[in-house]
């Protein structure tokens, strides 16, 4: 079959330029080797930021400038005004919380914050405050961004466009057959008992984020083009209070903390920012006590006794930049028929896909019933169901 474009990958890029280019009128296909989501979305906090944490400098940076407008343009996905229509997605919270410690430079911080940003902090009274920031010593704000469900979002962009979208076998169901000129020429899908699909794509999308670099080697490019920035995420999970927000000291996201429940209906905590930073050279053991420490500091009088303690690790793929910092919006490199890219946040992924489809004409009407019988991925489960994740509270004791 001849297609307009082939998407690898079925992170939150993938999936939202896929439905990008089949609203336009596009031919596209996604192929995905492991469980939608897995990876760097699903294992996301949910945050629509709109910019804040890149203004602690006291200065508006372009990452800020980027990603300012990017709560107003979700908004309007999850309430059904603009397309995608997200309204099966999940909120789990219209806003966040911002507070500070009881420190000079956060104080120089919430005050960075309000620069140039579409969504700014409010300051709350003490009697506005959520109970369990009342003791915090300095400033508590609310901020507008929404948290969602990653696992939902997901789920919602596949029932979307679900005949388009296919899983294969990294290992034996995939061929790659390249140009003279290095472009793609044919994809071949293969899987047992079931006739080869071979898509001749005009146009080849990589959108696997840590996935990109052997997919980049399979097609033939020069170099990965690539860099992985890890993080080791903590986690709370037992008889929790809701709390969505970041701690905010300095120029820092000292803690960003969400909330959800697992399958057994249990309240977790995601707890990032400064300390998953921190947390990459700890073992699990020496970041749960970091955690313990941390969280009685920014949320004073908490009780964490009867909580049982996880963690998890995870790789924020990047195009390469010069020092390995982190790059300031989404990254695209095109070569030939073949774009590589990586949104850099989750909430980049809608201008990522437009930037992407921009440059995407229709050419071909394919007919999805000739790919009914082929496999279709399943969605990833967030980090907090997997067992291997967890460490109880009397294991932590004694670690």
């Amino acid at each position: 079959m001849k297609c307009d474009a082939v998407i690898f990958g079925g992170g939150v890029a993938g999936l939202w330029l896929l439905d990008e280019l089949l609203r336009k009128g596009c031919s596209a296909v996604l192929l995905e080797s492991r469980a939608l989501g897995s990876g760097q979305t699903v294992a996301s906090q949910g945050i629509i930021h709109g910019g804040l944490k890149y203004t602690l400098q006291g200065m508006l940076t372009r990452s800020a400038a980027n990603i300012s407008e990017m709560p107003g343009l979700w908004r309007a996905c999850l309430t059904g005004v603009r397309a995608p229509d997200l309204r099966q997605t999940r909120v789990r919270s219209e806003s966040c919380y911002l507070w500070r410690t009881e420190s000079l430079g956060s104080r120089i911080g919430m005050i960075g914050a309000r620069f140039g940003l579409t969504v700014a902090p409010q300051a709350l009274n003490e009697l506005e405050r959520p109970t369990l920031l009342k003791d915090c010593p300095g400033t508590v704000a609310l901020l507008e961004e929404q948290v969602i469900s990653p696992q939902s979002l997901i789920e919602n962009l596949q029932n979307l466009n679900f005949h388009q979208i296919l899983h294969y076998d990294p290992e034996q169901g995939l061929e790659l057959e390249t140009t003279e000129r290095g472009e793609i020429a044919r994809i071949v899908i293969s899987s047992a008992n079931r006739c080869d699909l071979i898509l001749e794509p005009e146009h080849v999308v990589l959108a696997a984020g840590a996935g990109n670099g052997l997919l980049r080697t399979r097609c033939g490019l020069a170099s990965p083009k690539m860099q992985l920035r890890p993080l080791h995420m903590l986690m709370l999970r037992g008889n929790l209070p809701g709390l969505n927000g970041h701690c905010v000291d300095g120029a820092k996201t000292r803690v960003t903390i969400t909330t959800d429940r697992d399958s057994l209906g249990r309240t977790v905590w995601q707890v990032g920012g400064q300390i998953a930073e921190l947390g990459v050279s700890l073992s699990r053991p020496e970041l749960i006590e970091l955690g313990e420490r941390e969280l009685e500091a920014v949320i004073p009088g908490i009780d964490l006794t009867q909580a049982e303690w996880g963690s998890y690790r995870v790789d924020r793929a990047e195009r390469v930049m010069h020092g390995g910092k982190r790059p300031e919006s989404f990254q695209i490199v095109r070569e030939g028929n073949i774009s590589t890219v990586w949104p850099t946040k989750l909430v980049l992924a809608p201008v990522l896909a437009e930037r992407i489809a921009a440059s995407i004409v229709p050419r071909y009407i394919v007919d999805s019933d000739d790919w009914l019988e082929q496999p279709r991925p399943r969605v990833a489960l967030p980090p907090w169901e997997f067992p291997e994740n967890w460490q109880v509270a009397a294991l932590r004791r004694t670690a």
